[in-house]
């Protein structure tokens, strides 16, 4: 029962579609029928600027801080990963949106912070100079994605934490799967 219970808190945060949110009252326009179409901060930073992407990206990550935070004080560690795993299906599957959300990066982004600060001490550096090589959010996504696992098993991370890692980015890097084949095939657009 607990575990539906952090599932479920985790998840109805992870719906609140901050993109969407952000694009009819910042942009006027629906996130969805601009851009790639995707529903997340990267699109928001295409189709309306610097300015409203920090927005849907702060909405994402805190959602994602907030599921963990919630499910640590309710009923500790391991509830806590498991509402932040709830946060990143909400984020990605929101019921709000017809089940067609994010890719999920900022969300896990802001559940990694809150299960392991200092896993995002190393990584936010390596992103930023990822993006500003290649300057391809997409692959520098990926590539974070990828090496979270990675990363996670070299500070001594938990099991229950490593399990989780592997999971959420292997499901991050499944969630941009077209991204993948656009990058494969030499089209992915450059974000900056």
């Amino acid at each position: 029962m607990i575990i539906c219970s952090a599932i479920a808190i985790g998840y109805v945060l992870g719906a609140i579609p901050f993109s969407f949110i952000v694009g009819k009252y910042y942009g006027k326009i629906d996130i969805r029928t601009v851009g790639s179409g995707n529903s997340g901060a990267t699109n928001v930073f295409r189709s309306l600027g610097k300015k409203a992407a920090a927005m849907a990206f702060a909405g994402d990550f805190l959602k994602g801080v907030a599921a963990v935070l919630i499910g640590m004080a309710l009923w500790g560690y391991d509830y806590g990963i498991i509402a932040g795993a709830g946060a990143i299906l909400g984020h990605c599957y929101p019921v709000t949106l017809k089940f067609k959300g994010g890719k999920g990066v900022a969300t896990s982004a802001g559940v990694l912070l809150a299960l392991n600060p200092m896993l995002i001490v190393y990584l936010l550096p390596l992103y930023i100079v990822l993006v500003k090589v290649f300057k391809i959010v997409s692959l520098s996504s990926i590539i974070i994605a990828a090496a979270t696992p990675i990363l996670s098993y070299f500070m001594g991370m938990p099991d229950n934490f490593l399990r989780f890692a592997l999971v959420a980015s292997l499901f991050v890097i499944y969630r941009h799967k077209s991204n993948i084949q656009r990058l494969l095939a030499g089209e992915e657009k450059k974000t900056i």
